[in-house]
Parts: structure tokens; sequence; C-alpha cells
């Protein structure tokens, strides 16, 4: 298995992101998460009001987006045209969604990028994480975003061992990655676009593009169809 790429140029198509400037600005998808804060400050104050309605303290809604009159939002936070947030989903703040992104019912955010169409419909964690274009994470998978020994988290995987220098980081979802249901993403875990992972899997390291994840012991190339 060859070394994989895991910087943002091979994870993502970064016309899929109205936070294209940010990421454009760094190597690999985790150094943007620090900046996600200051980034919407900016971002938001530039936004056309004709399409976005501040509705409180840097918030900013796109009038085209669907909120649930139940979801609880805090800034800083962006939610681009499409979007739909359900009934009791929970954004703490710090939290980009794109275009035709849908948060689910129950759905916790905190400190993320979400690419245009990518779901996390149903009781998902989503922390100090990036998701790609049209990636999917199933009813009950999850970002581990903390060490349990609280220690920085290393980004490791076969040839690479890149410390972060972060306490909290969760995953980074390429392009068109679907995570199965009730699956656990391991801190410092990267998911190489158009990889998919079983059900019920825990998750740690980096996963290759065009992959599928049973377990730690069983990763294999995906097939190609006729």
């Amino acid at each position: 298995m060859n070394t994989p790429d895991i910087t943002i140029e091979s994870l993502y198509d970064l016309d899929q992101t109205i936070a294209k400037e940010l990421l454009a600005s760094v190597t690999y998808p985790w150094e943007a998460l620090p900046l996600i804060h200051d980034f919407i400050l900016k971002l938001g104050e530039g936004l056309d009001p004709d399409r976005y309605e501040k509705l409180a303290e840097d918030i900013w809604v796109a009038k085209t987006a669907a909120v649930a009159p139940t979801a609880c939002l805090n800034g800083p936070l962006i939610v681009d045209e499409e979007a739909e947030i359900r009934h009791c989903a929970f954004v703490r703040g710090n939290a980009i969604v794109g275009k035709g992104a849908v948060v689910g019912n129950s759905t916790e955010l905190k400190n993320v990028i979400l690419f245009n169409k990518v779901q996390v419909p149903h009781y998902n964690y989503v922390g100090d994480s990036i998701l790609g274009y049209k990636s999917h994470m199933g009813a009950g998978s999850i970002t581990s975003n903390v060490k349990s020994d609280k220690t920085l988290v290393h980004v490791k995987g076969e040839g690479i061992d890149i410390a972060t220098g972060l306490k909290k980081m969760g995953a980074m979802l390429g392009d068109n990655v679907e995570v199965g249901c009730n699956s656990v993403l391991n801190p410092g875990t990267v998911i190489c676009r158009e990889s998919n992972i079983y059900p019920t899997s825990c998750v740690r390291g980096i996963i290759p593009a065009n992959h599928i994840f049973k377990d730690k012991d069983h990763v294999s190339l995906k097939r190609k169809e006729n």
C-alpha cells in the first residue's frame, strides 16, 4: 500500500465550500481548526445581506436554509444556502454548514467545517473535524476529539507520523466518504476520498482513498465495477 496523500489538495474539492480561502491557506486540514473562529467572523460580515440573514450575534443563515425552531444555534456560525438544520440539533459554535448540508436531530457540532452536501442526520457528534463534499455519517457515528490521556494528537499511518500540536482534533473526512452507523472515529483519524467505513467500526489513523475499512486488520481496495 502506498503512503496516502492527506493534504487538503488531495482530500477535498475546495470549490465545494464557502471556506475555500481558509483551507487553501494551509497544507493539512487540521491546521485550519484553530482558524475557524476568526475566519467565520471575517467572512460573515462580508456576506450578501440579500442572501444571508444575521439572526443573532455572529450567526449568519442563508435565507434559503431551513432551521427548525427547536434547533440551538450558537456563533460564530454560517449556515449556507439550502442547508437544513433539523429539530433538536445543537450547534455549539465555530461551525460552517455547507450548501445543501443536513444537520439532523440530536446532532451536535463544534468547531467544524461541513462541505456542501454533507449529511450528519441522526445522533451524531462532530467536533474539531472537517467533512468533505457529500460525506455522510450514519446514525450514531461520532468523532472522538480528545485522547483519553489528554496528550497532543498525532496523525499516524503507513510511513506517516505527524504531530498536530492539537489537544483537540477529531476526524478529517475526504470527499464522498461514507461512515457506517454507530462508528467511532478516534482522534487524529483521516479518511481519504471515496472510502467506506463499516458500521460499528472503531477507526484510528489513516484510511487510504477508495478503500473499505472492516476492522484494523481488514482494509481493502474497493473493487472496480464493470
